[in-house]
């Protein structure tokens, strides 16, 4: 192999596939990164053997070829380099890094020792999606799922796919967030639905590599999700097991409805947490239909502190309510879809919910802090 490559798409390349590099005692060569030309392009690959990214970027190849290296040390030469011009060549196993002023041999292995990044098994069938749509769903319900080794099934986002619609769902069982998307905002194929649950991490990476201006297509077979660009393919394995039926969680009717400006509640919540005690608990009070949501917090060694932000609200009204003011302030920017938000109380020990009185397609429920 023999190529000439910019530094600059070099290192958005590496950079793309980093969290996909592993330590592995069984398996070293996890910590490199394969290098290979194919069809006139170069493409770089890590696997953790839970996920996979390939990223595609450009370069003039003079010989075809393939090598892995070690990932840190490439990426780090990469970084530290001088030069926007880099040369790249396979000498025995080796990789020769050079630029006008600089030279590196970097030890290699061969690219049939390197792991086989499975591939899809349907790519007939798929989802076509705008970039910046469906990454904004997913910031908005992946704060609410929680890595778990006793319930591997929250430690992800369940893709609840019913052609015309497309639910998004996470919940980490004291939290639980919806986003649903409709049919005017995707292209399928499909013709009948499906349910997977994808991990946390492979959405996050979602989120991080993929551009706002390249459609991306979502492809789906019993065990594996990919996501995919012109650029970029994310595959990644798909957690076993039966999402919790959530929906019976859902309040069905709300005792006290509360309308209050979004900014007001999140400036009153952050300055009032100053004053919460480790289990970072925030006390809610409202009066029957009254004009006004109070938001109290004390600790021990501090002091304490009260915040009145006017609200209109209707039904019974509640004593004391305590909520993880973090938790609460997740839903809130969530909803981000107009100046008001609804915030609907049913008691003072059962789920709450957050939506936005202008938007239908996502919901926040949160379990108050029981006293």
């Amino acid at each position: 192999m023999k190529l000439i490559i910019l530094k600059s798409n070099l290192r958005d390349g590496l950079s793309a596939i980093e969290r996909a590099i592993t330590e592995n005692n069984k398996l070293p060569i996890l910590k490199n990164v394969l290098i290979k030309t194919i069809d006139g392009i170069v493409k770089l690959s890590a696997t953790n053997l839970e996920l996979g990214i390939n990223r595609l970027i450009s370069g003039k190849i003079i010989e075809k070829g393939a090598i892995t290296v070690p990932f840190q040390t490439f990426y780090s030469i990469t970084n530290n380099s001088d030069s926007e011009r880099i040369n790249l060549e396979v000498d025995n196993n080796n990789l020769i890094f050079k630029t006008d002023n600089y030279e590196a041999k970097i030890q290699g292995i061969k690219e049939e020792e390197f792991p086989i990044i499975p591939k899809i098994e349907n790519e007939n069938n798929f989802i076509e999606i705008d970039p910046v749509i469906l990454k904004d769903a997913l910031l908005r319900v992946s704060s609410a799922a929680q890595i778990s080794e006793i319930r591997p099934e929250i430690s992800g986002v369940l893709f609840d796919f019913q052609i015309t619609i497309l639910k998004l769902v996470a919940t980490d069982s004291f939290r639980l967030a919806e986003k649903t998307l409709y049919d005017r905002e995707y292209k399928t194929n499909f013709n009948r639905g499906f349910k997977c649950i994808v991990p946390l991490k492979t959405i996050q990476e979602a989120i991080r590599i993929f551009n706002d201006e390249k459609l991306i297509k979502i492809y789906i077979d019993s065990t594996q999700i990919l996501f995919k660009n012109e650029d970029v393919e994310l595959i990644s394995r798909l957690i076993d097991g039966e999402y919790p039926d959530y929906e019976q969680i859902i309040p069905k009717e709300i005792e006290t409805e509360t309308v209050i400006g979004r900014d007001y509640f999140i400036n009153a919540l952050k300055l009032v947490s100053n004053f919460s005690s480790n289990i970072n608990d925030v006390r809610l009070k409202m009066e029957k239909d009254g004009k006004n949501l109070e938001i109290y917090s004390a600790h021990q060694y501090l002091g304490e502190n009260c915040y009145v932000v006017p609200a209109k609200i209707k039904g019974e009204g509640v004593k004391e309510i305590t909520f993880n003011w973090k938790f609460l302030l997740n839903g809130l920017k969530a909803t981000k879809e107009s100046k008001n938000l609804i915030f609907g109380i049913c008691g003072d020990s059962r789920p709450a919910i957050i939506k936005s009185p202008d938007d239908n397609s996502y919901f926040y429920i949160l379990m108050p802090i029981k006293a």
